[in-house]
């Protein structure tokens, strides 16, 4: 990366100090701005298959797009984060740390727990379920799991 997040902070503030927004920038209207851009990077793949979402970059368009999001994103968050005196990198890293320890690596998963080759575990439990083994999967919501919810931590 070109810039650290410092610099880049130092830069969005001044952005906005020198229109005067930065009486708008409190963590309440950030945190909504950033759920807003948020949404609109969704909006970009919300109807394209996993293939199409996939290869989205490949067409000079679609990419211009996501990377504008993608920077709307970064902006909002990076000025939420210097509203509230948050370290993004220190915050990233625990939290790392925390969910390392939270879920294990397959490898290390428990030994009675069977995995079929689609990934699912073999206790009959279905898709989306946590079963009885209590491993998150991606996107079965458990808190800090890939693609879970995280509002409870």
């Amino acid at each position: 990366m070109s810039e650290d997040l410092r610099t880049l902070q130092r830069r969005l503030a001044a952005f906005a100090a020198a229109r005067d927004w930065q009486q708008y920038h409190n963590p309440k209207n950030l945190a909504a701005a950033l759920s807003v851009e948020a949404s609109e990077l969704v909006e970009i793949f919300q109807w394209l298959t996993p293939e199409q979402s996939a290869a989205v970059m490949s067409e000079p368009a679609s990419a211009h797009r996501v990377e504008d999001e993608v920077a709307d994103v970064l902006a909002y968050l990076l000025q939420f984060c210097e509203a509230l005196g948050i370290d993004a990198l220190k915050a990233l890293a625990a939290k790392i740390e925390r969910n390392e320890a939270r879920f294990p690596a397959v490898r290390d998963a428990r030994p009675d727990r069977d995995r079929t080759a689609d990934g699912a575990d073999g206790d009959g439990a279905g898709s989306g379920s946590r079963g009885g083994s209590g491993a998150a999967r991606p996107g079965d919501g458990a808190p800090d799991a890939p693609g879970g919810a995280d509002s409870a931590s």
